[in-house]
């Protein structure tokens, strides 16, 4: 391997995230700060014990993310901005969405999850247009594009959950509870690990690919709210109004959104390799980054989603044995769970202790796109049981 090659696949060093570097730093950590503090003044009497820990720790979590990845910071903060202005324009009157032109049109839930569903397509087509064309200027459209549907997705989940309370106190939740919202996060958490890999790979020539699976989440999450009413507001189950919610759930879905994008790598790689294989040229071959990048790509993303996976699996153990007194009970939820992650960590002995590389890993990250697929939707679409909230 040449200097370049490995210079690209392991970039020199990343700004520290366990002490501020310069005025941004000290900046974002006075505003996570001053966020959790006026959180906990102005929520803090209907929060329980677990919950203030939860806002104590999402706040730690943030400080260090921040100063690694500003521009992550820069997100949290345009999120926050937007999300302040809906809830302002709200007031107490849920009715102001149908009213007020920039609720309409712009940042209530609804509007802002079809802006990121509009930019995340367009980003699609983007990324592919700038690879072929060989215009660093599109692909860098592209990502813009990412990013600001990241932005709208998530406003969307922060206005959609003071939506659900405007609805009544006894209705209000956290907005990743139901399939409809799940889907969301699903492609907002794939679109940042994506973001984090392009900015520290220095290339957006797997944008195009990686984006292919969140516009297919695009078009069912559409699907399901267009032909099942599915983004309509509704009461949680019991089982489900638990503060258990608001970390085992985002946990499950890094782990799924990375297993997506080793996958969707995986594609690319295939695709590369196959092409080299045959002596052919074009951008494909020009434009994509080495096989080596690849690899170590889909291995450090699918080291990180079995990471949170395992926690999101932990954390469901213990939540089910405090509403259901039990912490397993072969549930075909958590049987399939426990399917992906002997998927997962068999991937990773295999690569670990066999020294796999390359074609074997891209083709397995593949089917265990499916194998997760199944236990993230199939499963609940098949199989009846405890998990039985997202049925289609």
């Amino acid at each position: 391997m040449s200097v370049s090659q490995e210079a690209a696949i392991h970039p020199g060093r990343e700004p520290s995230p366990w002490r501020p570097e310069g005025l941004f730093d000290w900046v974002w950590l006075a505003l996570v700060i001053a966020g959790a503090v006026t959180a906990f003044y102005a929520l803090g009497e209907y929060m329980n014990g677990y919950e203030v820990a939860i806002l104590i720790g999402t706040a730690i979590a943030l400080v260090p993310l921040g100063w690694y990845w500003p521009a992550f910071g820069l997100l949290m903060v345009a999120v926050a901005a937007l999300s302040l202005s809906a809830v302002g324009l709200y007031g107490r009157d849920l009715g102001a969405a149908e009213e007020n032109f920039f609720l309409v049109y712009l940042i209530s839930s609804q509007s802002a999850i079809m802006w990121m569903s509009a930019l995340y397509v367009l980003a699609t087509a983007t990324y592919f247009i700038g690879l072929f064309a060989k215009s660093p200027f599109t692909e860098k459209t592209g990502s813009a594009m990412v990013w600001s549907g990241t932005a709208m997705g998530l406003t969307g989940l922060m206005v959609r959950w003071r939506e659900s309370h405007l609805m009544g106190p006894d209705i209000g939740y956290i907005p990743v509870s139901n399939l409809y919202e799940v889907f969301i996060l699903f492609a907002v958490i794939t679109a940042i690990i994506y973001l984090h890999y392009e900015r520290r790979y220095a290339t957006r020539a797997l944008g195009g690919f990686v984006m292919l699976v969140v516009s297919a989440a695009i078009a069912f999450l559409l699907w399901y709210h267009f032909d099942k009413g599915a983004h309509e507001i509704e009461p949680l189950v019991p089982a489900l109004q638990s503060y258990w919610m608001k970390i085992h759930v985002p946990a499950n879905f890094i782990g799924y959104g990375a297993f997506a994008l080793a996958a969707m790598v995986g594609v690319a790689y295939l695709i590369v390799d196959s092409l080299r294989q045959r002596g052919g040229q074009g951008p494909i071959l020009s434009q994509m980054p080495s096989l080596e990048m690849m690899d170590d790509v889909m291995y450090k993303s699918i080291a990180l989603g079995f990471a949170f996976f395992t926690i999101a699996t932990i954390l469901g153990a213990v939540w089910a044995a405090e509403a259901w007194g039990g912490y397993w009970s072969w549930d075909p939820k958590e049987t399939w769970a426990l399917i992906v992650w002997l998927n997962y960590a068999a991937w990773l002995h295999m690569r670990f202790t066999k020294g796999w590389r390359g074609r074997p890993l891209a083709w397995w990250s593949i089917i265990g796109l499916f194998i997760t697929l199944f236990a993230f939707l199939g499963v609940n679409m098949f199989l009846a049981g405890l998990h039985s909230y997202g049925e289609l």
